[in-house]
């Protein structure tokens, strides 16, 4: 679920995939057009899948639970489109649909440039000499301004440092050496699909995703690194994910809660509470703005459980 909510925290828009041959909402369902509401992707389509595997009625049946689940949500007025992957039928007919309802949003190149980093790799194989060696790459998608080869960049919240027996993040400042989109190498890159990114970074600090959750950017314009973050709560009334529904508790002084803040995913003790307000130690700091929106999970029968989201004040 958190990879889920960090990968569609990059989104524009969205498929809601339901199958036609099971009934609506399952659980997972109900958590991701939760998580859907969450991170405000409002441009949706609805899928109703597997058409093929159900008769008339039963297809009419599905179709009546979809729209009863969807009512009163972000997706009640979405297109609902029967198709069956399988067989590609009515694929071209989602595809239309997803064309009208998730038009391309309005970017404004002008502004600093920002990158969500998703993935991050070493591309060097074992045994590359050290002569041969190219630096760490990342992966993820621009969702502001510009960036271009031979680019200095700035990226927070870094890596982790111990001094002094203390733990804390130092941002990174390197150079954009290629860029990559749709398979091939650009010059510059806009928001709009994923990027991959070659810099002079130790691919020791890029291997295995290490530097996945973190920002890209022109130095001194990305936001602020929070070891702490406050935020206003809005908690859902049931848990989603669950088949109990159990009702959610609001917050306590010291429970632990897990966060997405756009790609990042960390843990945070809640230390103060103010009303609706909760400030939270993190594990792992994130770089946030104020009005950001965190994505609020809490561990319910030993799974972590989507139960809102925070504002980050």
């Amino acid at each position: 679920m958190a990879t889920m909510l960090s990968g569609a925290a990059v989104m524009d828009g969205a498929m809601l995939v339901v199958a036609a041959d099971e009934h609506c909402p399952q659980p997972q369902t109900r958590e991701h057009l939760a998580a859907i509401e969450i991170v405000n992707v409002k441009n949706l389509v609805i899928v109703q899948n597997k058409i093929d595997l159900v008769d008339e009625n039963r297809a009419m049946e599905s179709y009546e639970e979809i729209k009863s689940f969807v009512k009163g949500s972000i997706a009640e007025n979405a297109p609902l489109i029967p198709i069956s992957a399988q067989h590609r039928a009515n694929v071209d007919v989602l595809i239309q649909a997803l064309e009208e309802h998730v038009p391309t949003p309005k970017r404004d190149p002008t502004k600093p440039p920002r990158m969500s980093v998703l993935r991050s790799f070493d591309v060097n194989k074992p045994g590359t000499t050290v002569d041969n060696l190219a630096g760490g790459v990342l992966g993820g998608t621009i969702f502001q301004g510009v960036l271009k080869v031979n680019d200095d960049v700035e990226i927070r919240p870094g890596v982790r440092i111990e001094k002094a027996g203390r733990t804390t993040y130092e941002p990174l400042y390197t150079e954009v050496t290629s860029l990559q989109a749709g398979g091939t190498d650009v010059e510059e890159a806009r928001p709009g699909g994923l990027v991959g990114m070659g810099t002079l970074l130790d691919p020791s600090l890029t291997k295995a995703d290490g530097l996945t959750g973190n920002i890209v950017g022109k130095p001194e314009t990305l936001p602020p690194t929070l070891a702490e973050l406050t935020v206003e709560t809005h908690l859902f009334p049931r848990a989603v994910g669950t088949k109990e529904l159990m009702e959610i508790e609001s917050v306590r002084m010291g429970e632990a809660l897990l966060l997405d803040v756009g790609t990042s995913i960390t843990s945070g003790s809640v230390v103060s509470l103010r009303g609706e307000n909760a400030t939270l130690k993190l594990s792992r700091p994130v770089s946030a703005e104020e009005g950001a929106r965190a994505a609020l999970s809490r561990k319910i029968a030993g799974r972590w459980r989507l139960i809102g989201y925070g504002i980050v004040a």
